[in-house]
């Protein structure tokens, strides 16, 4: 029932009620009737009245299309007697039994797979629902995770500021007192406790880069702008080529985890720029668009394969983050050579996001 006119007959049969889908049968029937009786009785027209009856058992009921077929039969039997064939006419008999027959089993056919294919259709719907809610759930999940995963690395990052680097500063600050008494005195163990002062720095600096690479991103609104610009001037340091940070309007971020999410994909996208594309100019743009808040990485590199080669896990991973916080990924091929990362957030997500 798959054919072009069966689905006509399907799209007529939804707009319209059972009680007209059975008057516009009846009225097939009685229409089939008339004309097999001005054909005469040496012209069947018994399939033909398979079309209403078919229609009746689908979009009515049953006991309807058995009603259709008896009144089928009858209308049959009625234009043979009219012709001159008598009602005790075994053969009219005969064949007024086989056609009632055939009628029979092909409506219990059609109700048989009318009730599977409702019942295939119910199942579908169930499962639909439960994968919807299944997904639904995962994403929370994920994004549970996730923000568990930023917290404690906020965490951490913020014991080891406030923790160990205050207490290596002090450390150093014994060290610089003790190295000041001892060169007071001219004595050779000046030059060691020096020594150790600039390995305690050195070690605070560690400490600090650790600390700001687990807690990147401050939680005040403008934290995102500060973190991307303090990330750019770093990069260009690391990789030795200018990266930029444009933003020329204040962008404000109230979800902490809305923030971290896209520095880290601003994070990723640098990184693969400079590692794998060996790109001259990286360019990170903060705005505010009509859909929302937009975060472009810009290079002019060599570009990426797309689909990337080798499973390409830094950007399923950049995804991942856009999809947590609600944003759409885009990464394309720049006209001019290089590429182009987007992730585009709805204004609504980038503040309810939680």
């Amino acid at each position: 029932m798959t054919s072009p006119n069966w689905s006509r007959i399907e799209r007529w049969c939804a707009a319209r009620s059972r009680s007209q889908i059975a008057l516009f049968c009846l009225f097939l029937v009685l229409t089939e009737g008339y004309i097999d009786y001005v054909t005469g009785a040496w012209v069947s027209l018994s399939v033909i009245y398979v079309i209403p009856i078919a229609i009746g058992a689908w979009y009515v009921s049953a006991r309807f299309a058995y009603g259709l077929a008896a009144l089928s039969t009858a209308a049959w039997i009625a234009g043979d007697i009219i012709e001159g064939m008598g009602p005790n006419d075994l053969v009219l008999v005969w064949n007024g039994f086989i056609r009632l027959l055939f009628y029979a089993c092909l409506i219990f056919v059609l109700c048989r797979l009318r009730d599977l294919q409702r019942e295939l259709e119910h199942r579908v719907h169930e499962r639909a629902v439960a994968l919807t809610k299944e997904i639904a759930e995962r994403e929370r999940l994920e994004r549970e995770l996730t923000e568990v995963s930023e917290r404690e690395r906020r965490r951490i990052g913020q014991d080891l500021h406030d923790g160990l680097c205050q207490h290596l500063t002090g450390t150093a600050l014994v060290g610089q007192v003790l190295n000041h008494k001892l060169a007071l005195r001219a004595l050779p163990e000046a030059a060691e406790s020096q020594k150790i002062v600039d390995l305690i720095e050195k070690g605070i600096n560690l400490a600090r880069g650790v600390a700001k690479g687990l807690y990147p991103v401050e939680s005040q609104p403008d934290g995102l702008m500060q973190a991307l610009d303090e990330f750019a001037a770093t990069a260009s340091d690391r990789y030795g080529m200018p990266c930029l940070f444009e933003c020329d309007s204040p962008v404000l971020v109230d979800n902490p985890s809305t923030a971290t999410q896209l520095y880290r994909i601003a994070q990723e996208a640098v990184n693969n720029a400079a590692r794998h594309a060996r790109a001259s100019r990286i360019v990170i743009r903060l705005e505010s668009v009509a859909q929302g808040l937009m975060l472009a990485i810009l290079d002019d590199g060599s570009g990426i394969p797309l689909p990337p080669a080798g499973g390409g896990m830094g950007l399923k991973i950049m995804a991942d983050r856009a999809q947590v916080i609600g944003g759409k990924l885009t990464i394309q091929h720049r006209q001019n050579g290089g590429t182009e990362v987007f992730c585009i957030l709805s204004r609504c997500k980038s503040e309810q996001h939680a």
